[in-house]
């Protein structure tokens, strides 16, 4: 059985940094191909954040954080990384870590395994 475990979140400024770690076991499992983080916010539509493909590292963004999310791997230590700069109040959220096989990346339906979830909070 995969089991994914999120890092813990945080409280931010606007403005500032944070960064989320997702830990798959075992992320050499047959049935993943793309590890992703999605959020959820109140009164919100789920959102798929970024997505990464596990055997190359072809990376998959939502508009809305083009140029200020980063998501990466490190395989050896079956870790995913989102890296999240210049965060806004409208970041705001519950990220959760998603994996699974899939043709459509950044669609939540599509993902077999998920973590606990963590929040982020971007507030003044």
């Amino acid at each position: 059985q995969v089991q994914l475990v999120e890092s813990e979140g945080g409280s931010v400024q606007p403005g500032g940094s944070l960064r989320l770690s997702c830990t798959v076991s075992p992320y050499a499992d047959s049935t993943i191909n793309y590890i992703a983080w999605f959020r959820q916010a109140p009164g919100k539509e789920d959102e798929g954040v970024a997505a990464i493909y596990r055997d190359g590292g072809f990376t998959h963004y939502a508009d809305a954080v083009k140029g200020r999310f980063t998501i990466s791997q490190d395989n050896a230590k079956g870790v995913v990384y989102l890296e999240m700069n210049s965060l806004k109040p409208e970041d705001n959220g519950m990220y959760y870590c998603a994996a699974g096989s899939t043709t459509r990346p950044l669609d939540a339906i599509s993902y077999r395994y998920w973590g606990q979830g963590t929040q982020v909070t971007v507030s003044s």
